[in-house]
């Protein structure tokens, strides 16, 4: 299942920000925001999916680089939300 989110969340964010330009592509624990992939905007589009696509609720408080700063901590942070238990830290 970790690697099905992973690619999920892989292809929406090339799809969605990098208008499917792999060359741009981050890897695994690059910053989507310190590298310029998304910004503010992004970031609320980023939870609207996560929410629409993983079924699963994001708070406020969960809008933080630990949990939304990367495609390693996206992946854990939604598996650790699908698995019931919190923020996914």
């Amino acid at each position: 299942m970790e690697t099905q989110v992973r690619t999920e969340l892989f292809d929406f964010v090339v799809d969605n920000y990098l208008f499917g330009d792999l060359s741009r592509a981050p890897r695994d624990e690059d910053s989507l925001v310190e590298d310029g992939i998304i910004d503010s905007t992004g970031v609320l589009e980023l939870v609207e999916f996560l929410e629409s696509h993983f079924g699963i609720e994001v708070t406020e408080m969960e809008t933080v680089p630990e949990n939304l700063g990367s495609i390693s901590s996206l992946t854990k942070f939604v598996l650790g939300k699908k698995a019931g238990n919190g923020s996914g830290q």
